[in-house]
């Protein structure tokens, strides 16, 4: 196991796709352009900035075009899509989308609840989007939903999720994620399937995503990084959840897993009082306090005077 964290740790920011689908209050278009205009300005390398699905299906996402051509791009920030199949695929590729984040997932259960299609129907489509992006810029992340657990069937086979990675590469794509999408996931689990993982492709192309449901998400994010991962999503404030699986909380939250690594030492090139200060306007936007701990308790560098007329 590694002793010295010293690699850098690569945060994807989430929260403007999977942070807001399940908020019940309307984010307005130009407070989504300015959430993720304040991200690009806070060191982050990646940001999922929207989805392409049905307006049925994920309402509060349903202005995905305006959001990614209203927004301001900075150099070396990747703008990534979710997209559930090749109409959504040519709708991000119009509203200059870099990189397209294709969802399957382990459980044909959840997959059924959430994509409304069996998994080979899923990988089916997913071979015309492969084909739509060739001679484009575009890359292509694969993702795999319920990696760790399942909500409806349980316990899911580690030879499954490894044979859904091989379909994916097979295909074309150039990254691969492994989604706790129900916060299931432990940290043994966790490292060793990681393991496995990584010897089909480079940390470079594997991202972890995990939810903070049970308590575990930060222990499962070290988990990955001894076991040789290096990219993580995470959203602001621990916005999020699936709309499709019960009991799914918020993502593990930016700002939390920013200032874990700040203490340990490892490089996120993250401003965390910038995130912060986002984190604290959150509840104005959207009506809630955010389940994020580091806003509320503050830095530990954050000092406070000593009582008066304390005695030494």
């Amino acid at each position: 196991m590694i002793t010295d964290y010293c690699e850098r740790l690569i945060v994807q920011e989430v929260a403007p796709r999977d942070g807001l689908q399940i908020e019940p209050k309307w984010v307005e278009t130009a407070d989504k352009i300015a959430l993720i205009d304040q991200l690009s300005l806070a060191g982050f390398s990646r940001i999922e900035a929207g989805s392409f699905v049905s307006p049925k299906a994920i309402p509060a996402l349903r202005d995905g075009d305006e959001v990614f051509r209203g927004i301001q791009r900075q150099p070396g920030v990747i703008y990534v899509a979710l997209i559930p199949n090749l109409k959504g695929a040519q709708r991000a590729l119009d509203a200059g989308a870099d990189e397209l984040n294709l969802v399957m997932s382990a459980s044909q259960t959840h997959n059924l609840a959430n994509m409304r299609m069996r998994r080979e129907q899923s990988l089916s489509g997913f071979g015309d989007v492969v084909a739509l992006a060739r001679g484009t810029s575009l890359s292509l992340n694969g993702t795999v939903a319920t990696t760790f657990g399942c909500p409806f069937e349980g316990v899911i086979d580690e030879d499954s999720v490894l044979h859904i990675v091989d379909a994916y590469l097979e295909l074309g794509m150039q990254g691969i994620t492994l989604a706790d999408t129900t916060g299931m996931a432990n940290p043994r689990q966790v490292y060793r399937l990681v393991q496995r993982v990584l010897t089909r492709v480079a940390p470079a192309q594997l991202t972890l995503h995990f939810h903070n449901t049970r308590g575990l998400g930060l222990s499962n994010v070290l988990a990955a990084y001894e076991a040789g991962a290096r990219r993580f999503d995470a959203s602001l404030g621990g916005l999020g959840g699936c709309p499709f699986a019960p009991g799914a909380s918020g993502n593990i939250c930016t700002e939390d897993l920013v200032n874990m690594c700040e203490e340990m030492g490892i490089q996120t090139g993250i401003d965390l009082p910038h995130l912060l200060q986002m984190s604290r306007s959150l509840p104005a936007l959207l009506g809630h306090e955010m389940p994020g701990q580091v806003a509320k308790a503050g830095r530990n560098s954050d000092l406070h005077p000593a009582p008066e007329n304390l005695l030494f």
